[in-house]
């Protein structure tokens, strides 16, 4: 049997996948041989948030089956339109937190900039489905100021690139943000958070993987991995190629009804992160964003889940269960949840 590759991909073949995307329900359920018109979205759910989801990770979804837990984190359903109390457009509080030239400091020491708002695939429980990114200027980004401001702050020594999805910019827009960033005094460390890597595996090719290699900074990419069936030879090439370049690999997975709230699921995520080199990072509760409530765990669900794999799995396989809270200084753990 052939060896398979851990090599990244020929440079810029991820283009073509990312502007090949499903962005159609009605394609998107005759690919996957569905016909059952009660899966189709209202209009009112598309709108400002419509569908989009790489050709990839449509191919890991089970044909024939409405309850496919792939599918179910990206298919626009009627559900989206109800309106649940708690639930909010702004379920974290960044909108209070004001990201000025796109940074965001809530947490000690740690920056975060939003880089842009372009995503490869529109999670359907995404807290930040309501941001307001066009107001952010992500659209054309000039970093300037969110450097001048990170390096006026010598307590800052790590930044956190988040989005939309940083790596769905241009390498050269990569390439111009990651020298600012290593010019930075007190850096320590670099944090990329992304997503494309398991639903657009081919992202990590030769110039990406230079770009990473050349930082100079101990950098961490944190993927973002729900279920054990998003994980395939592809994605498993791309985070092998990753950890070629020396970086630490983490995931971070949100806890949803219907996709992933089950021991099994959960065990079998955790056990297919190990086998590709990621280490389970964060299990988090689901953000109250509008739109998302028919994703919801109980809090008493999500604990009795927690320690059933807590009690399965060695330490290192258990992800840390939080959530995140307007104002707290920090992830909120299981262990302080009222």
């Amino acid at each position: 049997m052939a060896k398979r590759s851990n090599a990244p991909w020929p440079a810029g073949l991820w283009r073509k996948d990312l502007g090949d995307a499903v962005t159609d329900v009605d394609e998107l359920l005759r690919l996957l041989d569905l016909d059952d018109g009660s899966l189709a979205a209202t209009p009112s759910a598309l709108r400002g948030f419509p569908l989009r989801v790489p050709r990839a990770f449509v191919d890991r979804m089970g044909c024939g089956d409405p309850a496919d837990p792939l599918l179910r984190q990206v298919l626009p359903v009627a559900k989206e339109d109800e309106s649940v109390s708690g639930f909010t457009e702004d379920p974290v509080g960044e909108l209070l937190s004001s990201p000025v030239d796109f940074v965001l400091h809530k947490y000690q020491g740690r920056a975060l900039m939003i880089v842009t708002g372009a995503c490869a695939v529109h999670c359907r429980y995404c807290f930040r489905r309501h941001f307001p990114y066009a107001e952010a200027g992500t659209a054309t980004p000039d970093w300037d100021g969110a450097v001048d401001r990170i390096a006026s702050d010598p307590t800052i020594s790590e930044v956190i690139l988040s989005g939309g999805d940083p790596l769905a910019m241009t390498d050269s827009q990569l390439e111009v943000l990651g020298r600012k960033l290593a010019a930075l005094p007190y850096l320590e460390r670099l944090r990329i958070h992304t997503r494309l890597p398991i639903v657009l595996p081919r992202r990590v090719d030769g110039a990406l993987t230079s770009w990473i290699g050349g930082l100079g900074l101990p950098t961490i990419v944190v993927v973002h991995a729900n279920h054990a069936n998003e994980i395939d030879d592809d994605v498993r090439r791309a985070l092998a190629a990753l950890a070629a370049t020396g970086v630490t690999l983490l995931n971070q997975a949100v806890l949803l009804a219907g996709v992933n709230d089950s021991v099994d699921a959960l065990s079998d995520l955790s056990e297919s992160l190990f086998a590709s080199g990621v280490l389970p990072y964060y299990l988090h509760m689901l953000d109250p964003v509008s739109g998302a409530a028919h994703f919801a765990v109980s809090d008493d669900e999500a604990k009795r889940l927690h320690a059933e794999v807590s009690a399965l799995l060695p330490g290192y396989l258990v992800p840390r269960l939080v959530r995140e809270l307007p104002g707290a200084p920090a992830k909120v753990g299981v262990d302080l949840w009222r």
